[in-house]
């Protein structure tokens, strides 16, 4: 090489840092998702024919939900969530009521990914084939004397 100089292109691109913190991020992320994706969750519909406004609580083991500002309103449907990874002592409860003081209380065993529960027009579980009601899941509660 006759003291000439060989100029060598290197095509490396440098590291794209945003696609390295966009993997950190999902990786973060990825928990968060299990955990609301796997999460059994329950859900109870007012029929939109109800009369008046339920009052309700949720008591998942002793974690205790009143409805919000003040009821269930016809038409409208309240969530809440169990566990997991549930144990022997594991229990979740529903309890409504309205004005006249008709109360109900059920005790759910929730399904994986999702338990449904429909209230008829009389604030009653709704129990008619095809409805959609989980029935399997439910039991009369033992906190409570009130029929389901």
């Amino acid at each position: 090489m006759n003291g000439e100089m060989v100029s060598v292109s290197i095509n490396a691109k440098p590291i794209k840092y945003r696609y390295v913190f966009g993997i950190l991020f999902l990786l973060l992320l990825s928990p968060f998702v299990f955990w609301m994706g796997a999460t059994p969750v329950v859900t109870v519909y007012y029929s939109k024919e109800g009369k008046e406004e339920l009052s309700m609580t949720w008591n998942t083991e002793h974690r205790i939900y009143r409805g919000g500002r003040g009821g269930l309103l016809p038409g409208e449907a309240t969530s809440d969530f169990g566990h997991i990874f549930p144990d022997d002592d594991f229990f979740m409860e529903f309890y409504w009521w309205n004005a006249s003081g008709r109360n109900h209380c059920v005790n759910i065993t929730p399904k994986w990914r999702k338990t449904e529960i429909y209230l008829d027009a009389n604030g009653d579980i709704d129990s008619s084939p095809g409805r959609g009601t989980d029935m399997e899941r439910l039991r009369k509660c033992v906190t409570d004397p009130a029929d389901p």
